[in-house]
């Protein structure tokens, strides 16, 4: 009887054990894909790490050529200013001697 018992005990154990190793080839499978995913993840993250600096370097060289595009914007506008003040200068001289000229 008492063997009886202990072989059953022992097949309930086995049995068990046996449930308990398939459910552990599954978790080790799922940890497998887990584990993969993580890595494709990690090599995403790179390249989009890898890709935002390359931004934040192409961003920070054309800042750079916006603000020596507006200082020479600048500086052409004020060329400009000036030109059209000195056409406004010639004008009224020319007038004064087209004036003197007509007047003699």
């Amino acid at each position: 009887m008492k063997q009886e018992q202990f072989d059953k005990a022992t097949a309930a154990l086995k049995q068990q054990a046996d449930e308990l190793e398939v459910q552990l080839k599954a978790l080790r499978l799922v940890l497998q894909d887990k584990v993969q995913e993580f890595k494709e993840q990690m090599e995403k993250n790179k390249k989009m790490s890898s890709m935002l600096k390359d931004l934040y370097v192409e961003n920070s060289q054309l800042m750079k050529a916006l603000q020596v595009t507006e200082q020479r914007q600048k500086q052409a506008e004020k060329k400009n200013f000036m030109l059209e003040e000195k056409v406004g200068a010639l004008n009224e001289l020319l007038k004064e001697v087209v004036a003197t000229v007509l007047a003699t």
